[in-house]
């Protein structure tokens, strides 16, 4: 899990620092000192406060890496007290999703089952409820599984990844497996998705982990048609570009029915 030597992301932000060995001791996790900040601001200083620091937004991620030690943080930032972070909003021709979304909210939102019922499919099919309850959009993008749901959505739909300090085309956002563009004190604050005109999602999922063996979302948007596929790769999410130029011709089944 810590692909190219580097540790795994999560929590919306920055990757948490390398583990040590257990001698002796078999406490579930190491010991850690909880932020619990109310501004971003305080997010921020928090995390840049201790190199060995990392975020937490749901826990989905982090916690059970950090109970299998492939994650040791000295000190953990939690942004479920940040205001701003939970909302949902329409844009006219997009839809922000606050990072702190769970996927509960994302599935169940009217907003995004009306402008992009596809997204809102997508959440509803993550996991089991425990993990829609817990689990955040923004949580799934920093960590960037080879196998989740949302980095799929993000790249077909030509999302916009929205940081304290920038904002990251998906396109340029995803780097592999667990690998993202994020610096070690960046943290996500939202995800802005353009309206397509058609969407759909569909996914061949774990019958245990719930993960996608192969998920994929095409999108008919304002950069054309895009098809991403999440799953079927260790690198982790990508664009299948025969299906894209296929399916410009024709948005059918027909259209990419010999390519293999």
């Amino acid at each position: 899990m810590t692909c190219r030597c580097r540790p795994p992301r999560s929590g919306c932000g920055r990757r948490s620092s390398r583990p040590t060995a257990r001698t002796g001791d078999e406490r579930l996790v190491n010991d850690f000192t909880y932020h619990a900040p109310t501004s971003l601001d305080e997010a921020l200083a928090a995390l840049r406060g201790d190199e060995g620091g990392t975020l937490i937004a749901g826990g989905q991620s982090l916690l059970p890496i950090m109970k299998l030690n492939l994650a040791a943080p000295t000190d953990v930032v939690s942004l479920a007290g940040v205001p701003g972070l939970g909302d949902i909003s329409d844009g006219g021709d997009s839809v922000t999703v606050g990072a702190m979304c769970t996927h509960t909210q994302v599935a169940g939102s009217a907003v995004v089952q009306g402008r992009i019922p596809a997204l809102a499919a997508m959440a509803d099919g993550i996991g089991d409820a425990q993990v829609r309850n817990a689990g955040t959009i923004g949580g799934s993008v920093a960590h960037n599984d080879p196998a989740a749901d949302y980095p799929a959505a993000c790249v077909a739909l030509g999302a916009t990844i929205v940081t304290d300090r920038r904002e990251i085309a998906a396109d340029d956002y995803f780097q592999g497996m667990f690998m993202t563009a994020l610096e070690d004190d960046e943290v996500i604050t939202a995800v802005r998705f353009p309206v397509p005109a058609r969407a759909g999602w569909a996914k061949f999922a774990n019958p245990a982990s719930k993960y996608a063996v192969a998920g994929v979302m095409v999108a008919d948007g304002p950069a054309g048609v895009r098809v991403a596929v999440t799953g079927a790769s260790g690198d982790g999410v990508f664009r299948a570009a025969e299906m894209e130029a296929a399916l410009g011709d024709s948005l059918s089944a027909e259209a990419v029915a010999g390519i293999g």
